[in-house]
């Protein structure tokens, strides 16, 4: 069985307050895009119960396979029931510390991927449960649609948006900016944006003031890379860019199919609605 865990990016990101257990309170756009990793499970009785065999592929994942979220999704499903053995695989396309979210949607798309491969029958709250205690933005991976998201990003709210017609530019230059890194350099700003009304079509060319990544000056000062790309999406014409998360990626918004710039990065191009 198949699922193809999408990434995201984010239309402005306001990290808000440090909160007493260790997290931020933020609020935030989530936008999932059609760039992708490739996740497959199989039933293998012969592994025994419980008993699970993951494999990776693609772009290398630092760590051992104990430390990644597929491998701590199907232990949070054994500690809740037995289940028969399981061949996991992962195909790892999107890249890591990029601000995209790959490794979250992994996890979160290994507790649906199971949930169903072994008729758990879990429930979308008990599932959203799972997905959260991998990970902050890990329950986002289960909405498949445009999110607000507030609290520690778990909070979300379905939200449509006008983007249609526009083009979009994702460009990684393939820097690694830790999560946890950025989140210390970042001073919370303590006040609520009203993103509900700055989403309307008619907004949408105040949002480089109205919808900014409050991330972006530490990482922008720090990884000259970043700042390049910014600047080179926004000569390209870009009405709106924004480092997505908490970087490296950053993306363009254009009213008209843009020529592709001669980015030092990978870069990728679609045409909205996704």
């Amino acid at each position: 069985m198949l699922r193809f865990p999408q990434a995201k990016i984010n239309l402005g990101l306001n990290v808000l307050a440090r909160r007493p257990d260790g997290y931020h309170d933020i609020e935030s756009v989530l936008v999932p895009i059609p760039l992708t990793d490739v996740l497959e499970a199989v039933l293998a009785p012969e592994l025994g119960v419980n008993g699970l065999e993951y494999t990776r592929s693609g772009l290398p994942i630092p760590g051992p396979v104990e430390t990644d979220l597929c491998f701590k999704a199907v232990r949070r499903l054994q500690g809740d029931q037995d289940l028969p053995g399981l061949r996991l695989h992962l195909h790892k396309v999107v890249p890591m510390g990029a601000g995209l979210g790959g490794g979250s949607s992994d996890g979160a798309s290994t507790l649906e991927l199971v949930n169903t491969l072994c008729g758990l029958h879990l429930n979308e709250q008990q599932l959203a449960d799972h997905a959260l205690a991998l990970g902050s933005d890990c329950p986002f991976f289960l909405q498949d649609q445009v999110c607000i998201a507030r609290g520690r990003g778990e909070r979300l709210i379905p939200v449509d948006i006008d983007l249609n017609g526009l083009w979009l530019i994702l460009a990684n230059p393939g820097v690694h900016v830790g999560t946890a890194e950025v989140y210390r350099n970042t001073e919370p700003t303590e006040r609520d944006w009203r993103i509900e009304s700055v989403l309307r079509r008619e907004f949408q060319f105040e949002w480089e003031k109205t919808l900014p990544n409050t991330m972006e000056p530490y990482v922008l000062r720090t990884y000259s890379e970043v700042n390049a790309l910014k600047r080179e999406l926004q000569r390209a014409g870009a009405f709106y860019t924004a480092m997505s998360g908490s970087g490296s990626s950053v993306f363009g918004l254009f009213t008209e199919e843009p020529v592709m710039p001669a980015f030092t990065a990978t870069t990728r191009a679609w045409k909205l609605p996704l």
